[in-house]
């Protein structure tokens, strides 16, 4: 088991002051069998009430409203989490009788969005990579794991050359990107061969030996294995995911689980900042900062300068 305290602080700067600005946030740590919240707290400028709520995928979901004029917004998530360490999938069914499992499950509700496949114009490409008439002869977790390992090997990790808007097609031209890219390109191939699969939000936790988007919000897969459940699979670091990750949230892609998102009136430019400090037990803290400039047109309602951002997301998982 590992233990980490996480700091996760987001902050809005406004040229001018805004108001009415309404977010929501989704900066609640998951609480099962594999990870305890043992304290967790959120606190936002001028203090306003958080209404929460649980989404389609049991994710935690907090809004709430700034009325007041203001030229700043400081979002600071703060939280104690242990993380369980999982056991690894056992050989315990024929690898034909696991693909069975899995082309019934196609027809079970909860997994109808984890199968669903994004539109992806260089299938071709995908097909003669994956090879989908192979596949049967390895049982779903040796597929899941090398396709992890293929994204580890023939994408690079490159900061700053794609954004949220970024496209899975985008990346695969471009086959450089960061934990958010690798983790879109693992979920399509999982799913073309009928491998229920789920972005996870979370953070990758200070590890002695270095690891990518350590220190920083991070984004891995989880892909379901039958007679086992949810196995985390990290593309970036090309490894299982065990104790030194801590999950916030899962959906089909980013959009379902951007850590802080919402509108306002007022000034189009802003500046975002985000800072994550991680530590763990008689190790030193972790720091990464990382700030970004966004700016929109201008948008004219009833005669007045209301500009709003209608989907202001935090910037892109590293």
């Amino acid at each position: 088991m590992s233990k980490f305290t996480i700091k996760h602080i987001t902050t809005y700067k406004y040229d001018h002051p805004v108001h009415d600005s309404a977010n929501q946030i989704m900066l609640y740590p998951i609480k099962d069998d594999d990870q305890e919240v043992i304290q967790h707290q959120i606190n936002i400028s001028n203090d306003p009430k958080v209404e929460t709520f649980t989404d389609y995928y049991e994710n935690t979901v907090g809004t709430f409203t700034n009325v007041e004029m203001h030229n700043e917004l400081v979002i600071e998530s703060s939280t104690i989490v242990l993380v369980k360490k999982k056991a690894a999938p056992e050989a315990n069914i024929f690898t034909s009788e696991q693909w069975k499992m899995l082309h019934e499950l196609k027809y079970q509700i909860p997994y109808i969005n984890f199968l669903k496949q994004e539109h992806f114009e260089a299938e071709e490409e995908l097909k003669a990579i994956i090879k989908p008439d192979e596949q049967f002869a390895f049982s779903p977790v040796e597929v899941a794991k090398k396709y992890c390992t293929y994204v580890f090997e023939n994408f690079k990790y490159i900061k700053g050359i794609t954004s949220v808007e970024t496209t899975v097609d985008e990346i695969w031209k471009l086959k450089s990107g960061v934990c958010q890219d690798f983790a879109h390109i693992l979920l399509v191939m999982l799913r073309y061969v009928n491998i229920p699969a789920r972005y996870v939000s979370g953070y990758i936790c200070p590890n002695r030996n270095g690891m990518r988007g350590e220190g920083a919000t991070h984004a891995w897969v989880e892909a379901y294995i039958p007679d086992y459940g949810w196995l985390g699979l990290d593309p970036t670091n090309n490894c299982i995911v065990e104790e030194n990750h801590v999950r916030l949230a899962t959906g089909r892609n980013f959009i379902d689980v951007s850590p802080v998102k919402g509108t306002y009136k007022g000034t189009s430019h802003h500046t975002l900042e985000v800072k994550v400090i991680v530590s763990y037990e008689n190790d030193p803290i972790v720091k990464e900062d990382e700030t970004k400039e966004d700016s929109i047109n201008n948008t004219q309602f009833d005669g007045n300068s209301y500009r709003r951002f209608l989907e202001m997301q935090q910037m892109q998982q590293q």
